[in-house]
């Protein structure tokens, strides 16, 4: 595997297909070390090298864009020990049922199950230290004033949470993330953003409806749902309005074939997510992993919660005579 990576850097270099354009995605910030969704995780992610940083969006009760994987919160906080009665009938505490300054009161933590076991048993310990839920804007404030200060131009890639759902509960979300992103100047199709969601007919009508420019990524899982989505005519409909496709790693092993379609199609690749503690069996380390991603399958991106693995991958590739 080793030799045949490294002969392959090596045409691809030879050939303009420079390493150094591939990117790596912060996911959820660098959630391999520390709490996702924190600023301390964002910040840890641009240090460590992140070309992107990744927050997922949800919104407040009081309309206001947070940094959250779930629509509840008692996976990655303590709102069942703070506000024990407000869970709903089916069992979750919803981000929209919760004021701002409610959601500012709870302490982040690492991923747990509901018994309070974490998902990562060897990343940052529960109820080390404290951590907050940030808003989205508190986000872009972090990654652009250490853009400043570092003089990189590390960019942003949110995600949309659910837009149907927080529709039904009389919340835009599609709209409240474009009046934050043109107040924070991510304009036209050059912006360092992309902008992601598994809702196809969300991207859609950022494109048609708002009218925006900026990069959009496709998400595809690997759930039979989105099996269209797998296939070379369902590429072909995705790149009538996105610019390309997040697709679960496991699509991208099953046919080989699917990142060649995609890049004829125009369209970009950036599979999700890399982690070093839940590595397939097939590979011997996440280094392993990410050089068949990165120079077998040619993929453009990868997202993953040990940022600082992919980047030094592509460092070594660089350096290759």
């Amino acid at each position: 595997m080793r030799k045949f990576w490294v002969l392959f850097v090596i045409l691809a270099l030879s050939s303009g297909v420079l390493a150094g354009e591939k990117i790596v995605i912060g996911h959820r910030g660098a959630a391999g070390y520390l709490p996702e969704h924190t600023l301390e995780s964002y910040a840890f992610a641009y240090a460590l090298g992140a070309n992107y940083i990744e927050p997922d969006l949800v919104m407040t009760k009081d309309g206001v864009l947070i940094c959250l994987h779930d629509i509840y919160l008692e996976n990655t906080t303590n709102v069942e020990e703070i506000y024990p009665e407000r869970r709903r009938p089916d069992g979750h505490w919803y981000a929209l049922d919760f004021t701002l300054e409610e959601i500012k009161t709870l302490s982040v933590h690492e991923r747990c199950r509901r018994d309070g076991r974490p998902y990562f048993p060897n990343r940052f310990p529960v109820g080390a230290s404290r951590f907050e839920v940030p808003t989205f804007a508190e986000m872009i404030e972090l990654i652009q004033g250490l853009n400043r200060t570092t003089g990189r131009n590390v960019g942003i890639y949110p995600e949309l949470k659910k837009p149907s759902w927080h529709m039904r509960q009389g919340y835009d979300i599609a709209a409240a993330l474009i009046e934050v992103l043109d107040r924070y100047g991510y304009r036209g199709p050059s912006a360092r953003i992309f902008v992601q969601c598994f809702e196809a007919e969300i991207l859609k009508r950022l494109r048609g409806e708002f009218h925006t420019e900026l990069p959009l990524i496709q998400l595809v899982s690997a759930s039979p749902a989105y099996w269209r989505m797998w296939t070379r005519e369902g590429l072909a409909a995705i790149a009538e309005y996105a610019d390309g496709i997040g697709p679960n790693k496991s699509i991208v092993e099953d046919n080989p074939d699917y990142v060649a379609w995609a890049h004829e199609l125009g369209l970009l690749v950036h599979p999700y997510t890399f982690r070093a503690d839940s590595l397939p069996r097939k590979y011997k380390s996440l280094e392993e992993e990410l050089e068949t991603f990165f120079f077998v399958y040619r993929v453009d991106g990868v997202f993953t919660d040990f940022p600082d693995v992919a980047k030094r991958l592509l460092r070594q590739a660089e350096t290759i005579p």
